[in-house]
């Protein structure tokens, strides 16, 4: 019973890898993606050993299955929390919402307003930058200010300059 439980933890323990090593892949962090991939190779060759060398076979596949299945939300929830990244909300409002985009500013997000026209009249679409891990907080406030505002979010493959990294690169220098 303790190959079944310990089975169990390392599919708990190298699928989250797995999860968080694809992410860091696509986020180009590669070195830190390769690092995770030696650790979940390690893991994932000591839970095969143990599913095909124990006497219950048939279990220790059902539970190294199921051990697989959890640790995809496991691992889901754990690149949640650390939220790596950037994202840009584009947020579509009726009105020029003034108090809404200096709370924003006044908080460090970067917005910049552009001025459409839709099929009722003009539009007002901000375009607002942020690392996820600020996400919640970006949308309470733009709902605070305008809940029937439209937002959709969407993650950016490559950037370079704006507001976001200019105020990066002067803390940089300031505290280096």
């Amino acid at each position: 019973m303790l190959e079944i439980f310990l089975i169990l933890l390392l599919q708990l323990i190298y699928v989250p890898l797995l999860t968080l090593r694809i992410i860091f892949l696509v986020r180009n962090l590669t070195a830190l993606a390769a690092i995770l991939g030696m650790a979940e190779m390690l893991v994932y060759v000591f839970g095969l050993a143990l599913v095909f060398n124990g006497s219950q076979s048939i279990l220790a596949m059902v539970v190294y299955a199921v051990g697989f299945g959890i640790g995809i939300i496991y691992g889901t929830k754990i690149e949640q929390k650390l939220a790596v990244g950037y994202i840009i909300f584009t947020v579509n409002t009726q009105t020029k919402n003034i108090e809404l985009m200096e709370t924003l500013r006044n908080n460090g997000f970067g917005v910049t307003l552009f001025v459409g026209e839709g099929r009722d009249g003009e539009r007002y679409k901000m375009e607002i930058f942020t690392k996820r891990n600020r996400e919640k907080e970006l949308i309470s406030m733009i709902e605070k200010f305008e809940p029937h505002a439209f937002i959709v979010s969407y993650e950016p493959r490559f950037f370079k300059g704006g507001y976001l990294l200019d105020r990066r690169k002067n803390q940089k220098m300031k505290t280096g």
